[in-house]
């Protein structure tokens, strides 16, 4: 049992300190050093639902745990809810971290939440976080630029603004980002073909490689390679609500490659400290 209360009306203590903390793609080991420490040092911890189990393992016995995580389009929570919570178990002097899957500021709400305790005067610090827009698709061999064919990538996300949040998120200009190399497309499972069939509107090649990547990083993970004009029309069949990224471009032709040579190497060594410390040696020491 907890023995972190919710905040009274009418306590004004000393405020604690929040912490906006990324927890990374999904695979736990991807988690920074920093944000274990202040996991570590909790009093109560704000999670989203694609934090993964291993990670909400290694909150602390007794700190109050909150899902505060959204749902595609079905039961969420709003935005305005969380930042109550946020600022009210600070402001009652409860040191809170609100833990989000990937980077807190790339399609993490991380800067609304920062503004709410800042307008709020709380203490806050940020940690960032291993974003899925370059690590999922490196797990799964394919890097967002390459020399002779990516120099340029953008990161957009799938989804539609909330309800409540009607007209604040800016339309997708698709004539530009048609034009750049690479698109990494976040939250895609409900909307996959819409982008497709958008970027072919606005004049993408239909023959453009394609990969869907589900469960990035994770033991579950899945990589589908098509192209933009079958995506289009064949759509995915992925559960809305599992994480799921879309790999737009020529990057996407390396995943063969590479990715094969990764599985084939998957779960071998991990470098010894002994190693790390004997690289920073002069030579000859």
């Amino acid at each position: 049992m907890s023995t972190v209360e919710r905040p009274q009306v009418g306590e004004a203590p000393a405020p604690g300190h929040a912490w906006l903390v990324g927890a990374g793609p999904g695979d736990p080991e991807l988690l920074t050093l920093k944000a274990l420490r202040v996991i570590e040092a909790a009093d109560v911890v704000l999670h989203d639902r694609l934090v993964s189990r291993q990670i909400l393992a290694l909150i602390p016995t007794g700190v109050l745990r909150l899902d505060v995580g959204k749902l595609g389009y079905g039961r969420s929570m709003f935005q305005d809810r969380i930042n109550e919570l946020l600022v009210g178990f600070a402001a009652a002097g409860h040191d809170v971290v609100r833990l989000k899957g990937g980077d807190p500021f790339v399609f993490g709400r991380g800067g609304e939440e920062a503004l709410a305790l800042a307008a709020a005067g709380i203490p806050f610090d940020i940690v960032p976080g291993v974003t899925a827009g370059v690590a999922v698709p490196e797990a799964a061999g394919i890097p967002v630029t390459h020399r002779g064919l990516a120099r340029s990538v953008a990161f957009v996300t799938a989804e539609s603004a909330e309800p409540a949040d009607a007209g604040t998120e800016r339309v997708h200009d698709w004539a530009a980002l048609a034009s750049i190399d690479t698109l990494v497309v976040f939250m895609a499972a409900a909307r996959a073909t819409a982008t497709a069939s958008s970027l072919l509107a606005a004049g993408r090649s239909p023959a453009t490689p394609v990969a869907v990547l589900v469960d990035g990083t994770l033991s579950t993970m899945r990589t589908e390679l098509t192209d933009l004009g079958s995506l289009a029309e064949r759509g995915i069949s992925v559960q809305v609500g599992r994480p799921c990224t879309l790999v737009i471009g020529e990057v996407v032709t390396l995943a063969p490659r590479i990715g094969a040579a990764l599985s084939a190497a998957s779960g071998s060594r991990v470098p010894r400290s002994a190693r790390i410390a004997h690289a920073d040696r002069p030579a000859g020491g």
